[in-house]
């Protein structure tokens, strides 16, 4: 049977390398529609969970996981070799950058070698695999890091393997939103771009299978830049409403109010919100990603690369209301308490991946102040390499705080009581309409 016919007839075997908040809940949604799925993850914690039908992502409910563990059609394992039985391989690994600013392709390239290290031999066509990279990268990664791996290896010719006859590989970027109620994985439309056209109409094939709508381009450079393009827009509209509170802010003009006056207009206007900086794996990093690729063209992203500063410097005009809200109080930072609510970069989930709540609690221990936070979905939280346990949040520890301040405006908080237990509050998120709350 040919890979086309095994992926229409959901016979194909697929594996997800990566776990995480884009790979099990791509996993879970393959395994729902039919198809045979094993994960393929390096922790050994997340594979004994989903074999026991343990979510561990927010957005996977407890009792559709068990199901398709239950029926058989999903399974987890930390053996690579997984990979030989396999038809259809999609890498879901993390793509952070490092302390430089560069990006880091560790486990891109390790997850690509595994697959070329485990690679059916080739003796006809219906050894055929697809490759999928789902990672955010930089555009020409898929074609210059993953594709140079792949090709290399015996097979049936001599000259080695070839894109297109004895694998195929196509680059589809994740459009995962942890939290989002609306869109999904299976509701949110898949772009696709193989690096042949063969390579374009099985990936298309293949997510057609279990997404609603799939738009196939005509490169993995496309791809790759549409991702980039998707979450530089965001970075780049935060970035000018920051900018622009932190001029009403000296102006003494409410931005809030400012922004629910210009919603009114029914076009031209797109509504974006300020805050304590950006987080998560995309906006903070997509920036980085492109800037990075363009200095080999000999090309400086002024534009991308000013939005990027403008938002990583939020923690520290967070950092100096406080320390202005302290002083008007006449305290020393030294000597105040201050309880963080909300670690997570986003509301109701548990990333904290680049949250500027880190930065901000390191800044404020830097100051000597004494730091507590509470958010209900991140027990444990890692600053340095000290590690902070969530406090119980209770009458007691909100009016013992010389200052309250609101960085995730989580659903389940209650805000009417965290306003009637505390002496001052700084809400970044634009959460509670009080007279005694202060705002950035």
């Amino acid at each position: 049977m040919s890979l086309k016919e095994k992926i229409l007839k959901k016979k194909a075997r697929v594996g997800i390398i990566g776990l995480g908040y884009v790979g099990l809940p791509e996993a879970v949604a393959l395994a729902k529609v039919g198809f045979q799925v094993t994960g393929i993850e390096l922790n050994k914690n997340k594979v004994e969970k989903v074999n026991r039908g343990h979510s561990y992502i927010a957005d996977i409910r407890e009792g559709e996981l068990r199901d398709v563990v239950r029926k058989g059609k999903l399974r987890a394992t930390t053996n690579p070799s997984a990979i030989r039985n396999l038809d259809v391989i999609c890498i879901c690994v993390p793509t952070p950058f490092n302390i430089y600013k560069e990006p880091d392709l560790s486990y891109v390239r390790d997850a690509t070698q595994q697959i070329a290290k485990n690679f059916r031999p080739q003796p006809s066509r219906f050894c055929e695999q697809l490759i999928i990279l789902e990672s955010t990268i930089y555009p020409g990664a898929t074609r210059e890091v993953v594709l140079p791996v792949l090709s290399t290896g015996p097979t049936r010719k001599k000259e080695g393997r070839k894109v297109g006859r004895d694998f195929y590989l196509v680059f589809s970027p994740e459009r995962i939103d942890p939290g989002n109620k609306k869109y999904y994985i299976t509701n949110t439309p898949k772009v696709v771009g193989g690096i042949t056209r063969k390579c374009t109409e099985l990936g298309t094939l293949f997510y057609n299978q279990f997404i609603s709508k799939v738009i196939p381009v005509s490169s993995p450079e496309v791809a790759e830049m549409s991702k980039l393009l998707e979450n530089i827009f965001r970075n780049v509209n935060i970035a000018l409403v920051n900018e622009l509170m932190l001029l009403c802010d000296r102006m003494k003009i409410n931005i809030w109010e400012v922004i629910e006056a210009a919603k009114t207009k029914p076009f031209g206007f797109m509504s974006f919100k300020p805050g304590p900086g950006v987080g998560g794996h995309c906006i903070p990093v997509d920036p980085v990603y492109l800037s990075w690729k363009a200095k080999e063209y000999d090309f400086h992203t002024r534009f991308i690369e000013l939005a990027a500063e403008i938002n990583s410097n939020m923690p520290y005009y967070v950092v100096s209301k406080i320390l202005k809200l302290l002083q008007h109080k006449a305290k020393s930072v030294s000597k105040s308490k201050i309880v963080i609510l909300g670690a997570a970069f986003k509301k109701d989930i548990s990333d904290v991946r680049n949250s500027p709540a880190l930065k901000v609690i390191e800044l404020l221990k830097e100051e000597d102040a004494k730091v507590l936070y509470n958010d209900p979905y991140v027990p444990m939280l890692k600053i340095g390499k000290n590690f902070l346990k969530s406090a119980k949040l209770t009458p007691v520890l909100l009016r013992s705080a010389d200052c309250v301040v609101i960085l995730t405006d989580h659903s389940n908080y209650d805000y009417e009581w965290i306003v009637k237990n505390s002496h001052l509050i700084l809400d970044t998120r634009n959460i509670i309409k009080k007279r005694k709350v202060l705002r950035l």
